[in-house]
């Protein structure tokens, strides 16, 4: 088994002390919304997971990278149920958070790995996405941080051999520095035209935008969204 550089896109691994009814969650929920043969330990010698028991019957497969609290991810999978969607968050609480929206109001079309998404990709099948969504990374703002930016040329080349010709990587961000790294990262990968390019049409939300709660946060402290979108090639 080839092990990967070691390099996080995120920080903390857990915050504040999760409630009884979040840890309950995380016990009887998180296991049956867990995807198969995504960890390390679970699947050593990394073998593809099968795009046709994944997509269970949907008409496309779609992917959130690091869903925070999960506000876009559910109400997504309610506005598109015949589509699956697969979530990554290596935050605990956010997958607590997660779990109990689905506790309430289950869409029945999401399933979570609670880890680094390049756990994931690295046993998609080629071509197995056909939309990708980055909301809101963690911005690394110093620059000898940027190599953990998501956003990097390399990692992007990683996603599109997991996504289909024509699917869309969708990204947000408040930090006009993150948009500016993302677009000159796209282009270096090679695997992606743009879609939406330059202001003004960066910050037009996306149709059927629901908003998440970094943007709600974004917004009240002044800072303008920023909303890029690619297609693969």
């Amino acid at each position: 088994m080839n092990v990967r550089p070691w390099r996080n896109f995120y920080g903390r691994r857990k915050g504040k002390g999760l409630r009884p009814t979040q840890q309950r969650h995380l016990a009887e929920i998180l296991p049956r919304l867990r995807l198969p043969g995504v960890a390390l330990d679970e699947n050593p010698d990394r073998k593809t997971i099968d795009p046709v028991a994944l997509a269970h019957g949907a008409r496309a497969v779609w992917l959130e990278i690091g869903f925070g609290g999960g506000e876009h991810l559910h109400a997504m999978a309610k506005a598109h149920p015949d589509v699956r969607f697969l979530g990554c968050e290596p935050f605990v609480n956010g997958v607590a958070m997660l779990l109990g929206k689905i506790a309430t109001d289950d869409p029945g079309n999401v399933r979570i790995h609670p880890g680094d998404v390049r756990d994931l990709v690295e046993v998609l099948a080629t071509g197995t996405l056909g939309r990708v969504y980055l909301l809101y990374p963690d911005p690394w703002p110093k620059a000898r941080h940027h190599k953990r930016r998501f956003a990097s040329s390399g990692t992007l080349a990683e996603l599109a051999r997991v996504m289909a010709p024509g699917a869309e990587l969708r990204l947000a961000t408040d930090i006009p520095d993150y948009a500016e790294h993302a677009v000159a990262a796209a282009a270096e990968a090679g695997c992606f035209e743009p879609v939406v390019t330059g202001a003004p049409a960066w910050h037009a939300a996306w149709p059927g935008w629901p908003g998440t709660r970094y943007e709600t946060k974004a917004l009240r402290e002044g800072r303008v969204p920023h909303y890029l979108v690619w297609r693969r090639r």
